[in-house]
């Protein structure tokens, strides 16, 4: 491959979106103080940053170069990502650093990083200022008033640099006032809250006493790299071990996919076969606003930095943390709501292919369509390179699977890869192989330009030829686009769900003096010569998803690599039923307008689309209890609405709905045979693939070719 041509570099990652919460952050101890000193940066740091642009001008796929238009970006980007809402550094402070902006990329051809650290402390500066006037007002002893016609803007972006300290005074008050009326609204009594916020603005001010110069370093070069694109990151020696640990996922957590946004920790993904996982409760976009360890007391974590954040919620397997959430889309504390999680390891056979039959009722008659549940794209390489020959692998157990769902004599097969995250590349390129025999599977081209085919190149391995459904979502990402891409490219089988998640792109890891740098080397084009990056595989038939693609994916991702294509590969396709797409299509539209989970999910995306749009939020205590009644209203009109039509009783209040999921995460509840075959997704699909067989046979064949070559 034309990528291994640096001897300092590793490849780690050809295709995985991201890194799950199973380190072990290392922890620091509080200390306070009433001021600190300005950060100065290293000789060490001066020497990795003159490493790092050295290798990303020599090696990024983008080849980028090193000048003032790139220097701009760079400078923009610091300051987004130091006050992303506008709402620390004033006017006068970017108005000074603005002549910088030129000069402070290429001084660090000369390890010069004075102008990043300068602007670093001076936002240390504001950032203390700020908590010390939220302090005072919280140390008044009696909360605000709630019932003036007052406004906040939650969402500042795109707001204008504030120009003085009075403003910015006003805007701390209103922010301060927000805060308290959440909690208000969530039931809490004036001294608890005033003892909250206290505890939590000293807590993230003794926070930011400890900062030191790697962490200053360590966000400048993620600004620095991620202005080319998202996946492309600097990891100082303290954050590399922990990359280097989460890779092993040996240790206990939740198996979650975390980054810091704002003042909040988000979720991005979740580890298939992980506890949060197997919860059902915490979703991707949703943030994490407070931590108990088992039945103890919250800790607040706004504000904390997210290696703090992993510390509290990893611990012993077996025991349970609890976690405050802010649902995805929601703007305040009081919409937050508990989740409990038992601590446990991701072990393999979580992570390995499962196999289930599913019933579709036609016309009195039970039609058999075969699962196959994977999670991710896996292989035990240590076993394979010490010559066990029951080594596992994903297109080892696939393939067994598969032969035991025909030897049931099923009419079609469902490839479910919804949350698959990606893996292992050559067990992408192989899994193809067991649906198609023979041929290429996906281009790889590198920075240079070098192109290489990678695919199958025996046709023997192709054990299952009759209909087949590749089931995906938002969240299929990475070697999940390979594989779902080439079933599609050759018309091997129909793809449904919703649009993947858009990773394209291949890292490594490179050693510095100081540090490590993951750096973007090559990207994966489809046979057909598009590729996956941005865009994702769009499904054959779509369905609703209730992840906003605004928040989850890569075009979600600044910086995005853009989408192109390339030269297509020579490659023979199966039988092209384009033509019967209009016809299936027409089909499933009918059936999900009354499915209760297609229903549902289209009408909670409606009303995350409109909580989203509300932006601008009263501080009148009247208004919110209004908003937050029908609010809460609606949500379990939704609810009851899609169980009522399950047959299942309706809910009383919304609070019933977390105490009954809480009591089944605590007692281990794992999906049933009765609950898979209530998946509404995964029986659509299984109606698709039905109506496939019946539209091209008249007749459901088993384990029937779907066509020749």
């Amino acid at each position: 491959m034309p990528l291994a041509h640096h001897t300092r570099r590793r490849i780690v990652v050809a295709a995985l979106v991201g890194l799950a919460v199973f380190l072990e952050a290392s922890s620091t101890q509080t200390v306070n103080k009433a001021s600190f000193s300005d950060l100065v940066p290293t000789a060490k740091e001066s020497q990795a940053a003159q490493e790092v642009v050295h290798d990303l001008t020599r090696f990024h796929y983008l080849q980028p170069q090193i000048n003032v238009h790139f220097s701009e970006v760079v400078f923009k980007r610091y300051l987004q990502d130091l006050d992303p809402s506008h709402s620390y550094f004033l006017a006068s402070d970017i108005q000074e650093f603005q002549p910088w902006q030129d000069t402070l990329v290429p001084k660090l051809r000369q390890g010069d990083l004075q102008q990043a650290f300068a602007i670093y402390n001076r936002f240390q500066q504001r950032m203390a200022s700020r908590l010390n006037y939220e302090l005072a007002l919280v140390k008044n002893k009696k909360l605000m008033s709630f019932t003036q016609q007052e406004t906040l803007e939650t969402n500042r972006e795109h707001a204008p640099w504030i120009g003085t300290p009075a403003e910015m005074n006003d805007l701390w008050h209103k922010r301060v006032k927000a805060t308290e009326l959440s909690l208000v609204l969530a039931g809490k009594k004036p001294a608890e809250i005033l003892k909250l916020l206290s505890r939590r603005y000293q807590t993230q001010l003794s926070h930011l006493y400890q900062t030191r110069a790697d962490d200053a370093f360590q966000i400048f070069m993620d600004s620095l790299t991620e202005s080319i694109d998202p996946h492309t990151e600097y990891f100082s020696p303290r954050v590399s071990e922990n990359f280097n640990i989460n890779m092993s996922l040996s240790l206990e957590g939740i198996g979650a996919v975390l980054q810091t946004e704002d003042e909040y920790t988000k979720v991005v993904r979740l580890v298939l076969g992980g506890p949060a996982e197997k919860n059902h409760q915490l979703k991707p976009g949703d943030r994490i606003v407070a931590i108990a360890q088992g039945t103890g007391e919250f800790v607040d974590v706004i504000g904390w930095r997210i290696d703090e954040v992993v510390d509290l919620i990893r611990g012993p397997k077996g025991s349970v943390v609890r976690l405050q959430v802010l649902p995805a889309g929601a703007h305040d504390e009081h919409q937050t709501h508990v989740i409990s999680i038992t601590r446990n390891t991701v072990a393999l056979q979580d992570q390995a292919a499962k196999s289930h039959i599913i019933q579709i009722a036609r016309n009195g008659v039970q039609h058999a369509v075969g699962v196959i549940e994977l999670p991710a794209f896996y292989a035990d390489f240590q076993a394979e390179q010490d010559g066990n020959p029951n080594y596992r692998s994903t297109t080892r157990d696939v393939r067994a699977l598969v032969e035991g769902l025909m030897q049931q004599h099923i009419e079609g097969l469902i490839m479910d890869l919804r949350n698959n995250g990606g893996g292992a590349l050559k067990e992408a390129n192989e899994l193809v192989g067991l649906f198609i025999g023979a041929g290429p599977t996906v281009q790889v081209r590198d920075s240079e330009g070098h192109l290489e085919v990678l695919g199958n190149p025996d046709s023997s391995t192709m054990i299952y030829s009759g209909p087949l459904v590749v089931l995906v979502n938002r969240l299929s990402a990475s070697a999940s686009e390979i594989f779902t891409g080439a079933i599609q490219d050759y018309h091997r089988g129909l793809i449904v769900g919703s649009t993947t998640y858009g990773k394209g792109s291949v890292q490594s890891l490179r050693d510095l003096s100081y540090g490590q740098l993951k750096v973007t080397e090559a990207k994966f084009y489809r046979i057909s010569g598009g590729s996956n990056q941005t865009r994702g595989i769009i499904p054959d038939l779509l369905f609703p998803s209730i992840i906003d693609d605004k928040d989850i994916g890569e075009s979600a991702q600044q910086n995005a690599m853009p989408w192109d294509s390339i030269a297509p590969v020579q490659y023979q396709t199966f039988t092209d039923f384009s033509t019967l797409l209009p016809k299936l299509k027409t089909i499933d539209q009918l059936r999900i307008k009354t499915a209760p989970d297609f229903v549902y999910t289209n009408d909670e995306i409606a009303l995350i689309h409109e909580q989203r749009s509300k932006t601008l939020i009263s501080l009148q205590e009247s208004v919110r209890k209004a908003e937050q009644n029908a609010l809460d209203k609606k949500q379990l009109e939704i609810e009851n609405r899609k169980r009522l039509a399950l047959g299942q009783t309706a809910l009383k209040t919304l609070a019933s709905k977390d105490e009954a999921a809480n009591e089944d995460a605590l007692g281990g509840a794992t999906p049933s045979d009765a609950e898979i075959q209530k998946d509404g997704f995964l029986r659509d699909a299984g109606n698709i693939l039905v109506d496939f067989n019946l539209l091209v046979h008249g007749t459901a064949p088993n384990a029937a070719p779907v066509a020749s070559r």
